[in-house]
């Protein structure tokens, strides 16, 4: 009688490994086998990284071997159990592998498929959502540690000594946490260079536009910034040049602030912040108006205004620059979008899809952690209700706001980028974000073309994929309400949009994510960087401000010690942390696939190289792009 070799790999992951009963059956073209109990008398099966064995007779030859079905039923309580895969030595000496690399949960059959991915008249079976691939990074648990810390231990100063925050800090008392750039922002962080630097290379890096018109909300004169320009032009003359910039907060106009806290006002400001190529090719502010209406009560402050004006006006320019990077930037356009992404490859797409197992390795724990987000951040008296004054409501109000912005061409790296005419490098030569952005862009981008030409042999079998079309409805429908103006394409077909949008994908799941996210504890824990809340409205007029104020308008100690605990812990990366390029759970069992890898990571590694050689001619490095630390997912 015919004899199958089943091997059965389990998990390294902790409590991967189940003492559940196991039972196995085979599906080929000539036949199916019966149901098979896999167990070793005497021997403790399916434990954690345990590799398997067992011998499947059969009555007779099952033909060409197309799914394998397996069975998890309790022994002595629920067990869950993962399962990397499954490979069957045939009678015939062939192998043939069944990826799976998921949690099994429940008493139902699952069904797995050959790994090779093979055109299909008739979709794959639908994979539901694991919900129990949760995250293994303890948040809330890692930010209540770090605010002990900084309350009661050595580290409390200087982070949390308002009156030390004006003031340059001893490096001496410099918590042992601190890296270079926080170290440099203390020292820095009042100097206008930096803060135009941060607009380009910052936590934000994704606000800052070409000024091709002053607009007429900022009334802004050639007298008011004459001794700020140094090309001997006058003011549209230099934005004619491409020398002027503009950051404009507008989508805090009319954003309500946070009142949970009856004992302590807050308030939010939307300014407008014009700044200024020199002839350094520095970026530096010229102007700020802390409203979007300009009025008598609504001054423009300048660099020429008295020291305390100019600082303060500086300060709530990081300030809201902060909150639209906690909310849009980092919230919506990289966690939550990453999630329509997730949840609608689950949807739509079987684990045997061939876009199933390239984007699977990207939305790892996305779900998960934006479960605990919502549970413990953004949820009423969540941190976001704790520390920002946004909470309370304000932060919902941002998001839907900003809803309006967030189109389909506004991900596509490259062309946000030119889109905002941040796209010549002899123009604005330090803007890192950009250039390392678009290296990465293009290495995923090749990788995704390479393995798209691997099983869409023309633009036909694209149209014709029923279940890519399904992913990319599923988007667009649920994920952007069917909102025309979005710009996310309701059917794909050619090969060239799939590699786009597949980039678009994974690039906002990774690299953007990473641009965004690990930089907050080195840009935001010097509080009068990025404050959180101020507790003092904008000021009115100039000549009043004292540092007095501004210490006065600075977050209290309280809502500081949660806000530098949420930057710690958002800037940490896994202690299993995948990067890009590093797939270990092998869903592709093809050659040409594996191939593709390792040119993918043999771009990557050269990217590595060239950013790290860059950063050691400079004081402040930039590396929140560079490939070795761009983790696959959104995963913090």
């Amino acid at each position: 009688m015919p004899s199958y070799t089943v091997t059965v790999a389990t998990g390294t992951q902790w409590f991967a490994g189940t003492d559940d009963y196991v039972y196995l059956s085979l599906e080929g073209t000539e036949g199916c086998s019966d149901r098979h109990l896999l167990d070793k008398p005497f021997y403790n099966d399916f434990e954690r990284g345990a590799v398997d064995s067992y011998d499947v007779t059969v009555e007779e030859d099952l033909g060409e071997i197309q799914l394998i079905k397996i069975e998890k039923r309790k022994y002595w309580y629920q067990d869950d159990w993962y399962l990397r895969y499954i490979t069957v030595k045939t009678p015939m000496g062939d192998y043939l592998e069944f990826p799976c690399y998921r949690w099994i949960t429940d008493e139902k059959e699952v069904v797995l498929r050959d790994g090779r991915g093979e055109s299909h008249e008739k979709p794959y079976f639908l994979q539901k959502v694991q919900s129990t691939s949760t995250s293994p990074f303890p948040f809330l648990f890692s930010i209540c540690l770090l605010i002990l810390s900084l309350t009661w231990g050595p580290t409390a100063s200087p982070l949390l000594h308002p009156r030390e925050w004006a003031f340059p800090a001893d490096k001496d008392g410099f918590p042992s946490r601190l890296v270079f750039p926080l170290e440099y922002v203390m020292q820095h962080w009042k100097e206008d260079f930096m803060f135009g630097y941060q607009f380009l290379n910052g936590c934000n890096p994704v606000l800052i536009r070409r000024c091709t018109e002053i607009p007429k909300k900022l009334p802004v004169t050639m007298d008011m910034v004459e001794c700020s320009l140094e090309r001997n032009l006058t003011l549209e003359e230099e934005v004619k040049q491409g020398n002027i910039f503009i950051v404009d907060y507008e989508l805090l106009d009319g954003v309500d602030a946070n009142k949970t806290d009856p004992c302590t006002m807050q308030y939010l400001a939307a300014p407008i912040c014009l700044l200024y190529k020199n002839l350094e090719n520095k970026i530096v502010p010229i102007a700020i108006q802390l409203g979007q209406k300009p009025g008598p009560d609504n001054p423009i402050f300048l660099p020429s205004d008295a020291t305390y004006d100019w600082l303060l006006a500086k300060i709530w320019v990081r300030s809201s620059d902060f909150h639209i990077h906690q909310t849009v930037t980092h919230l919506l356009r990289t966690h939550l979008v990453s999630e329509v992404f997730s949840i609608a490859m689950f949807r739509q797409l079987p684990a045997v899809h061939p876009l199933f197992k390239l984007l699977v390795p990207h939305m790892r724990f996305t779900i998960a952690i934006n479960t605990k987000a919502r549970e413990q951040l953004i949820c009423e008296c969540g941190l976001f209700d704790k520390a920002n004054a946004t909470g309370g409501g304000g932060h919902v109000q941002m998001v839907q706001k900003a809803m309006k912005d967030l189109t389909y061409s506004s991900l596509c790296f490259p062309e946000e980028i030119k889109a905002k005419g941040m796209d010549s490098k002899e123009d604005i030569p330090y803007y890192y974000y950009r250039d390392d952005g678009i290296k990465v862009w293009e290495a995923v981008k090749s990788f995704v073309e390479d393995v798209i030409h691997i099983y869409y042999e023309s633009d036909e079998v694209v149209c014709e994929d029923v279940e890519l079309q399904a992913f990319v409805k599923d988007i667009y429908i649920y994920g952007m309400r069917g909102v025309k103006s979005s710009g996310f394409p309701k059917m794909i077909r050619t090969r060239e949009k799939l590699a786009e949008y597949l980039t678009v994908i994974i690039f906002t799941t990774s690299a953007q994510h990473a641009a965004v996210n690990f930089g907050q504890y080195d840009w935001c824990s010097w509080i009068p960087n990025a404050p959180p809340t101020m507790r003092c409205p904008p000021p009115t007029e100039k000549g009043t401000v004292t540092i007095e104020q501004i210490v006065e308008s600075l977050p209290d100690r309280g809502r500081s010690c949660w806000h530098l605990g949420a930057v710690w812990a958002l800037s940490q990366f896994q202690d299993s942390e995948l990067f890009l390029g590093m797939y270990p759970d092998e869903h592709f069992v093809e050659k040409l696939v594996k191939e593709a890898m390792v040119k993918f990571r043999k771009n990557l590694d050269e990217i590595v190289n060239t950013i790290a050689e860059r950063n050691k001619k400079k004081k402040l490095p930039y590396y929140y792009l560079s490939p070795d630390r761009i983790p696959n997912s959104v995963a913090v």
